[in-house]
């Protein structure tokens, strides 16, 4: 684990998963200039890193970063890099650069991950995993606790019903804003960094199939292959395969018909069950590597839509509870394993089903970082594959914007699902609160493109919250 990163890896992750609102120059900016040459002085033999028990290095991970962990990956990071790299010099700044562009690659939050990759120089591999956990605890038990409050609350509480109506299309916008941020900067070549064309349509065409319910595994993987073609001028290859995917398309729709909006869908946690649960985030937990953003469709046609288990609004206000949090984003998935398993009534297996899914969901990530920097190096050094991730990371967009387009028609429209079996006059009412919602969208959007700071997201939430009293309660 000590080995020392030696070549940069895509800059594309950055602040995928960022609730913030800061341009890709701002997320850039937290380290610096990573284009430095293999042979700068300084990447290898300079770590002055201190040899902490478990114990200490738990309280200092958790009291320095697990708990001020506010405002977003890009928050976070800044805030590592500034304790251990700038003030303590545990390692260079050269030396860090190098490891963060290492874990944009990998599935998982990059903060998390570099507070991992600080422990295990710390106190090896056990000192990364508990390095880890005490980053990610403090959140996780936030989520816990709200997704406790929010069971006690109960879906019939007008004033709680009202306020997370408010924060639907506040959180819409959120990912709006968020797709915009990473399509900006995962289009663009890594030598010019203009945009890249290729990488474009390849975004374009992925939301185009996600229409089409083409199923994301194979639009993911098909359009890497076919940009590790055209970085290597094979044209003909890469035209052939984009053609086919549409032929093949064409003669399953003529033999089967349209596909359903569940074929998007693996099918893997039909029922909410402890082993499904788990299932399901360890899948969701591998496809965060384009931040959680990239997880929230695969957790949302697999619960939502074909599991029919966790209404779209909740699911809503999971993201919503997930953007305000000190933690990564991925620790809504811990607000979705708990009412999945508290459907049964069981509040233990409620607790159980938020802890197995967060263990999924963030397995890959402690998995890949603690497995050691020296596989990570060669696989980053590797063309093909670099080339392939660009085009798969291009191709992350589309579904992210397929996913912003749904969840801003259920946020406007409200939670139908909670208004099936209601007197006319409460569908009158819910009919009736589209108007503001969409204010409120249009607001918020603004509000995230005017302002960049990391408070911004935690401050729009607030304020819908309240707003919702005034604008939800009759």
């Amino acid at each position: 684990m000590a080995a020392d990163p030696t070549t940069p890896a895509n800059d594309k992750k950055g602040d995928e998963e960022s609730q913030n609102n800061h341009s890709p120059a701002e997320s850039s900016a937290i380290v610096s200039d990573t284009t430095a040459h293999d042979d700068d002085p300084g990447l290898s033999n300079n770590s002055s890193v201190p040899k902490l028990s478990y114990l200490k290095l738990f309280w200092f991970f958790f009291y320095n970063f697990g708990l001020f962990a506010w405002g977003g990956p890009v928050a976070q990071i800044a805030l590592i890099k500034e304790k251990l790299v700038i003030q303590d010099k545990w390692i260079t700044l050269p030396r860090f650069q190098r490891v963060f562009a290492v874990y944009q690659i990998l599935p998982g939050p990059e903060a998390a991950e570099l507070c991992m990759f600080f422990g295990c120089l710390s106190a090896g591999r056990i000192g990364g995993v508990i390095a880890g956990v005490a980053f990610i605890l403090p959140g996780f038990v936030l989520m816990l606790l709200a997704s406790y409050l929010y069971s006690l609350a109960g879906f019939e509480n007008k004033y709680f019903n009202a306020s997370f109506r408010a924060l639907q299309p506040i959180v819409a916008a959120m990912i709006l804003r968020a797709t915009h941020k990473i399509a900006d900067h995962s289009v663009r070549k890594q030598s010019t960094n203009a945009i890249d064309p290729f990488l474009v349509i390849a975004a374009i065409c992925t939301a185009i199939n996600g229409a089409l319910r083409i199923n994301i595994f194979m639009s993911l993987g098909l359009y890497g292959i076919i940009y590790t073609f055209i970085a290597r001028r094979l044209w003909i290859p890469a035209a052939a395969l984009f053609v086919l995917q549409y032929v093949g398309y064409a003669l399953y729709v003529v033999f089967r018909g349209v596909p359903s909006p569940v074929s998007l869908a693996l099918g893997i946690a039909q029922t909410p069950s402890l082993i499904n649960l788990f299932v399901l985030g360890l899948v969701a937990g591998m496809l965060s590597f384009g931040g959680a953003y990239t997880a929230i469709p695969f957790v949302q046609v697999e619960a939502v839509l074909m599991g029919a288990w966790l209404p779209q609004s909740v699911f809503i206000d999971a993201i919503a509870i997930g953007n305000v949090l000190p933690a990564p984003l991925v620790i809504f998935a811990t607000f979705v394993g708990f009412q999945g398993a508290y459907l049964d009534g069981s509040i233990g297996n409620a607790f159980a089903g938020a802890a197995i899914i967060t263990l999924g969901m963030l397995f890959p990530c402690f998995l890949f970082t603690i497995a050691g920097h020296e596989l990570l190096e060669k696989l980053v050094r590797n063309k093909f594959l670099a080339s392939f991730f660009d085009g798969l990371c291009a191709s992350v967009i589309g579904v992210i914007a397929i996913i912003a387009m749904q969840i801003l028609k259920a946020s406007v429209e409200g939670p139908l699902d909670r208004a099936k079996g209601k007197p006319v006059g409460e569908l009158i009412g819910t009919t009736a609160q589209v108007g503001p919602a969409a204010v409120l969208y249009m607001l918020s959007l603004t509000v995230l493109y005017k302002f960049t700071t990391k408070y911004t997201p935690l401050l729009l939430v607030i304020t819908g919250a309240v707003a919702g009293q005034f604008l939800f309660v009759d």
